[in-house]
This record gives C-alpha cells, sequence and structure tokens, in this order.
C-alpha cells in the first residue's frame, strides 16, 4: 500500500489602562469640546468636512477591555451597545434547515414553558443561561468535559453583541453532555408537559432541543481552530489537490474505542488479504498534544476522494469537518443529529452506508464513486458548497438567534436575574482570565462590531406534508443505495 496515504486526521487584544469612571467623563468632554472647536475653524476656513458617523461604536471601542493593574477586580464595561440599529437591510431567507427550529420546539407550542418544566430540566441540567435586558446572567451545577461550558458560554456571548439587546429575556437549561435524555414517549401520552432542555444533540426517540456545539468557538483541548478561521484553511485545502487526483480510499481517523460501532469500523481496514477499499487510523490526542499537533491540521486532510462519517458516543464534532472537505462523504447511519445535518439529503449531499454490514457497504461505495466519478465528485462538492456557505458564522448565530428568540415566546412567566447568579461578559470570568490555547480562540472568535444588518428570515414551519415528503425522499434514496449495493454483491455471488 502506498505510504503516501497514509495522511493522518484525525483582553488579549488592546491593553488598555484602567480609568474611572469619572476620568472617562472628563475625557469624553474634553474631547467633545476640541471636536467643536476643530470643526468651528474648518467652517470659518471654508474648508469641507468629511462626513463622521456620529454613535456608531468603533471597532477599537468594542475589544476586550481587560484590566492587569493589581487588586483591580474585573468588571464588565458599561459602554457595550445597548441597542441593535443596522443600516444595512437583511430580507434574504434563512437556509432550510432552520425549519426544524419550529420541530423542536413544537412539543410546548400549546402549554407554553413554566418555572414548573424548567425545574424538572435542572436535574439534568449543567448551566442555567438567563438574558435580561441583553445581558447573560449564569448559574452553574456542574462542570463539563473539558471547556464545553466555557466556549458554549462565549458563543453566546458573541451572539449578544453581535446583535446587542436584540434577544428577548429568557431563561433556559443547559446539558454539556451528550446523549439525550428525556424520552418523546413518556410525555406523548401524559398530561405532564417534557422539560425543556438545551443541548448539542438530540435524536428521533427524545425531545432535548439542539444547539450550535462549543468548537464552533474553537476546541481548545484538540486545537481544533475556531469555525470561521477552520473554514479558510479547509477551502484552501481542497484546492491543493484536484479531486481526481485523490488518494481512491475511504479515509477515517478518529478514537474507535469511544463506541462498539467505531470499533466494528476498525475491521473493515484494508490489509493485503482483504482490502475493503478503507485506510483507517487510530487517533491518540494525547501523544498528539505532546508532539504539538503536527500531524491533526484539517485544512491537510482533503487528499481522499472519500471520507468517513461515524457517530461516537453519540454524535460526533467531526460531522461539519468532514462534510466540508470537497470528498464525498460516507455517512454512516447515525442515532443522532445536530443542527444542521437534518437539511442534508443523500445521494445530493452524502452517501449513506448501512450500519450492520459495513464493510462490505463501504467497499460498495468506493466502487461505485471510482466507476462514476464525476457523480461522485459533485456530491462531495454540493456538501462542501453547503457548508461553506449555509453553516458559516453567520448562519450559525443567526440559528442561535431564531432558536432563542422562538423559545422566549413559549416563556409562561416573566424571567428575572436569579438570586447569586454571576453576570458575565466577554472580560469577566472569561477571555481577560485565561491564557494560552484557550484565550487565542476566544480573541480569534470574538465579535467586534454589532452586525450592520438583522438576522435572517426564518422560514415558516413544515406543514405535515411537506414534511413527510420531504423525510420520505430521504428515506427512499438511503434505500435506493441500498438496492444498488445488494445487487452489486448478488452479481458478485453468482459471478464466482
Amino acid at each position: 500500500m502506498n505510504k503516501a496515504y497514509l495522511k493522518l486526521f484525525c483582553g488579549g487584544s488592546n491593553q488598555h489602562k484602567r480609568c474611572t469612571f469619572s476620568n472617562k467623563a472628563k475625557v469624553t468632554s474634553l474631547v467633545a469640546t476640541f471636536s467643536a472647536f476643530a470643526i468651528w475653524i474648518y467652517i470659518f476656513a471654508g474648508i469641507s468636512i468629511p462626513f463622521i458617523q456620529i454613535g456608531k461604536p468603533q471597532q477599537e471601542d468594542f475589544l476586550l477591555k481587560c484590566i492587569k493593574e493589581k487588586n483591580f477586580k474585573q468588571t464588565c464595561p458599561r459602554n457595550y451597545p445597548s441597542k441593535h440599529n443596522p443600516t444595512n437591510p437583511n430580507t434574504h431567507i434563512c437556509p432550510s434547515y432552520f425549519k426544524f427550529i419550529h420541530e423542536d420546539l413544537k412539543a410546548w407550542r400549546e402549554k407554553g414553558i413554566t418555572k414548573k418544566m424548567l425545574k424538572e430540566a435542572k436535574k439534568k441540567a449543567y448551566l442555567k443561561i438567563v438574558i435580561v435586558k441583553g445581558k447573560l446572567y449564569l448559574e452553574k451545577y456542574r462542570k463539563s468535559i473539558q471547556t464545553r461550558d466555557v466556549f458554549t458560554l462565549w458563543g453566546i456571548l458573541q451572539l449578544l453583541r453581535l446583535y446587542p439587546a436584540k434577544l428577548p429575556d429568557l431563561e433556559l437549561m443547559f446539558a454539556c453532555d451528550d446523549k439525550p435524555v428525556f424520552p418523546l414517549d413518556k410525555f406523548e401520552d401524559s398530561n405532564d408537559s417534557p422539560p425543556p432542555l438545551f443541548r448539542y444533540c438530540s435524536d428521533e426517540l427524545s425531545l432535548d432541543i439542539v444547539f450550535p456545539d462549543w468548537s464552533f468557538w474553537g476546541w481548545a483541548e484538540t486545537n481544533i481552530k475556531p469555525w470561521k478561521d477552520i473554514l479558510k484553511d479547509i477551502k484552501e485545502g481542497n484546492k491543493k489537490t484536484m479531486w481526481k487526483d485523490r488518494v481512491p480510499y475511504a479515509y477515517w481517523k478518529g478514537n474507535p474505542y469511544v463506541a462498539p460501532t467505531r470499533q466494528n469500523l476498525m475491521q473493515c481496514n484494508a490489509t493485503l488479504e482483504k482490502d475493503w477499499n478503507t485506510l483507517l487510523y487510530i487517533q491518540d490526542w494525547i501523544q498528539e498534544s505532546n508532539q504539538g499537533f503536527k500531524k491533526s491540521s484539517l485544512g491537510e486532510q482533503c487528499t481522499h476522494r472519500y471520507k468517513i462519517y461515524i457517530e461516537g458516543w453519540a454524535w460526533s464534532v467531526s460531522e461539519k469537518y468532514i462534510l466540508a472537505c470537497d470528498a464525498m462523504t460516507l455517512y454512516v447511519k447515525s442515532n443522532f443529529y445536530d443542527f444542521f445535518i437534518r437539511g442534508m439529503v443523500p445521494l445530493q449531499h452524502y452517501w449513506p452506508i448501512r450500519d450492520h454490514n459495513k464493510c462490505t457497504s463501504l467497499k460498495f461505495a468506493v466502487e461505485w464513486g471510482n466507476n462514476h466519478t464525476n457523480k461522485a465528485q459533485a456530491i462531495g462538492e454540493t456538501a462542501s458548497k453547503f457548508i461553506q456557505e449555509d453553516l458559516d458564522m453567520d448562519n450559525v448565530y443567526d440559528y442561535m438567534f431564531h432558536l432563542l428568540n422562538e423559545y422566549a415566546k413559549l416563556l409562561r412567566f416573566k424571567p428575572t436575574i436569579p438570586r447569586g447568579a454571576v453576570a458575565l461578559c466577554p472580560e469577566k470570568l472569561m477571555a481577560c482570565n485565561v491564557n494560552g490555547t484557550q484565550k487565542r480562540f476566544m480573541e480569534e472568535s470574538m465579535v467586534k462590531l454589532p452586525s450592520d444588518s438583522n438576522p435572517c428570515t426564518i422560514p415558516p414551519p413544515y406543514d405535515s406534508l411537506t414534511l413527510q415528503e420531504f423525510l420520505d425522499r430521504k428515506e427512499n434514496s438511503t434505500r435506493q443505495v441500498e438496492i444498488w449495493e445488494d445487487e452489486y454483491w448478488l452479481s458478485k455471488t453468482k459471478g464466482q
């Protein structure tokens, strides 16, 4: 086997001097006086005055204001914008997967959401997040794995900076672990209303509400940069090797020990005795960390025609990185979904793989792709275009906005600041008090100015017939692939 195939996969901004509120007022007054005097001179001299936009926060005014002096406690700045005043109207419709916001909240559409429901959700929650008058307050119940909770909160804080004071007051419970916990059947025929709980993924049998995962703002423990930067890296990586010149094998690298389905996948690795058209590698993140993450750059991993996605303990963060790579994604049937995958369709955005009989399913997929290179390439590039355009950070923030906005409409109580809750801002408890990769990712993913436009317009809910037709289309596409696969192996058996 060619060794070249063995590619491995897988504030701190301006330092402002501390000044008191009264000193700032004096400085502002002096600046205003000087500005008025300068304008008077311009008028008197007959010199034209360039247009100056007054009142709009400049980039340097919206950077982190970290206090580094000893004996002074970090506080939240008082000069954050208190209104959203976009000058560029935005009339475009959000991507179609936004429709699933309505589906995820349907369980509470009739009765709304009460304090009692949130009290039940608290039993499984890691965080209680309250937004009042555009500011975030936190009650923390337990520590998450790694820095999931920190970067989730960081992401919500960036949303508040992007659309200041635009979200209504709200209160929600958030879980930072993987698997959904509130089953649909427990509440389907019950008078009890389900507890609303936000998390990173859900499944068809649960009511947990899906929310963008922490890695969109960076995954510090694996050195995976914030999404905006990763998208650029992968886009450049896609240009390095033309699709038909890529390795004609299916590629996967990850941790196989987190789930039986991944351990089963490793049995499909190509050997001299049995070539399943796959190249599968174990990712040792501890070793990779010790070696400076030299072999885990996502921008350097778009070298194969096919890449495999397979869930782990639940859904896997790797999904979006794999789909962005121009390779035809071989998507092993998953039990879990995140917020965007429901908008993607088999044979249009990916090739479905059976979760049982993975080896034969993968081998057929690669054989089909190598015999239909134009079609396989088109599937890979369509997925990549979806990820680059429909899942850019603007749409991630707009999804968060609409999900929280629609959720807030369902609350049957007035959110208030909990006693003892911590007020959070990017400076306080966040980027001003961390170092290393975590700090760098926060700086790189920080929203530096409010948006100049409103969020995209959320599409209306599916009617039951249209939704069923969409789901049937996906199911029929998967079934078509299974028929082709069965016919392929039947012909092989007859030819022996």
